[in-house]
């Protein structure tokens, strides 16, 4: 493969899975790369582990809060609300908003969540163990991060599925199977975006109305310097919890099961030694990140590799081509559950560094300890449909067969 075959802006390409060719491409030739784009100005690639957490750490040169932290440049009339998610947020706004929340994030928090997770696995192995067959990603992926989630927010069930459709709807904007079906107009990720809002001001209200011991409850009496988060503030940060805490679980785990089952060595050694889940989780993580990439927009002329950056251009982090370094991490293209070191950026870095990465690692873990733990021989029975994106790493449908097992 030539430089110039390389095309990060084809959702179609991502459809097929993660052009690792192309990004070992840039590493080794270009690893700061000027991208051209059919719909914009064009923008720098980083594919570069050290490059690309130099960026994140450097808030002040590179700003999520200019343009967002997507590709595409927002509309204008959209560009506040963007503005008002804290992952699209700079210092000092983001650190304090951070640390208001932090405080309904705790270690604690997270801890005391772990029975009631592993609960959620078990009845969701319950539920389709005795067929011997399910489709993974709606059936098994798709529901823990959606319930811890709703369940932290007091989100009642029966409004769970909708929640779920709607996350789908807001990521899924190039991909028509996820656009085409709903009242929403064809397309409009917005909609749903606002759907969500007015969703999360309902709940504003009732949690205020009812305090119970869950995260949203936690969220509303948080205080900073006597300042607690307001209405608009509580909307943004559920959007952004459905979206950061449930989707990118979710894509995790399918992306782990399709992986452990494209490496059945892994697989076994797994299942003759759970206590070796943890470790195979961060390999999951490094090896099928959920999010492809996020961007950064340069507020001043500056250098990266002798490369010209000028203010306003848009940088574009690529997770997956970082975690795959080879100047970091030996034999990358290799499936290690024992890797160890694995320091990874699938949770980003600096200022952004995911606030619920130990919620997600807990998840993951007791997720896969009872895959392996319960599910014997599974196999694929049609190829796993991928989402259509350049952003989220998704899978949308991943039929399975495996030995029928009894419900515990």
């Amino acid at each position: 493969m030539q430089l110039s075959d390389v095309n990060l802006t084809d959702p179609d390409l991502f459809q097929q899975g993660t052009p690792h060719e192309m990004f070992r491409v840039l590493r080794h030739e270009a690893p700061v790369y000027w991208h051209p784009e059919p719909d914009g100005p064009g923008f720098w690639a980083i594919s570069k582990y050290h490059d690309l957490k130099w960026v994140s750490k450097n808030p002040g040169l590179f700003s999520s809060h200019r343009q967002g932290t997507l590709r595409a440049d927002p509309a204008p009339h959209d560009l506040p609300a963007i503005q008002s998610i804290m992952l699209n947020m700079d210092p000092p706004q983001h650190r304090q908003y951070r640390t208001l929340v932090s405080q309904a994030f705790t270690p604690r928090i997270i801890d005391n969540l772990q029975g009631s997770i592993r609960n959620m696995v078990r009845k969701i192995i319950n539920g389709v163990i005795e067929r011997g067959e399910c489709d993974f990603v709606e059936e098994v992926a798709a529901l823990l991060p959606l319930e811890v989630i709703c369940e932290m927010m007091g989100v009642p069930e029966e409004d769970r599925r909708n929640i779920y459709a709607l996350g789908n709807k807001m990521v899924g904007i190039d991909d028509p199977d996820l656009q085409g079906d709903s009242p929403l107009l064809p397309g409009d990720a917005m909609a749903a975006f606002s759907e969500m809002f007015v969703y999360a001001s309902n709940l504003w209200k009732r949690t205020h109305d009812n305090h119970t011991d869950n995260l949203g409850t936690a969220l509303i009496n948080a205080e900073l310097d006597g300042r607690k988060l307001d209405e608009m503030e509580f909307n943004f940060f559920f959007l952004l919890l459905l979206i950061a805490g449930n989707e990118t679980t979710r894509t995790v785990t399918s992306n782990g099961m399709i992986t452990l089952l494209e490496n059945p060595d892994q697989l076994r050694d797994l299942e003759r030694d759970p206590s070796l889940v943890p470790s195979a989780v961060e390999e999951i993580l490094r090896f099928a990140p959920a999010v492809h990439t996020f961007r950064r927009t340069a507020t001043t002329d500056t250098e990266l590799r002798g490369q010209t950056i000028r203010s306003n251009d848009k940088l574009l982090l690529w997770y997956p081509s970082a975690n795959r370094d080879e100047e970091i991490f030996d034999a990358p293209d290799h499936f290690n559950v024992r890797r160890s070191p694995n320091d990874h950026v699938a949770f980003g870095f600096g200022e952004h560094y995911c606030l619920g990465a130990n919620l997600a690692r807990l998840e993951l873990q007791e997720v896969f300890r009872g895959i392996v733990t319960r599910f014997r021989d599974m196999e694929t029975t049609a190829k796993p449909r991928r989402l259509r994106s350049c952003f989220i790493n998704g899978v949308k449908e991943m039929q399975v067969r495996f030995r029928p097992g009894p419900i515990e």
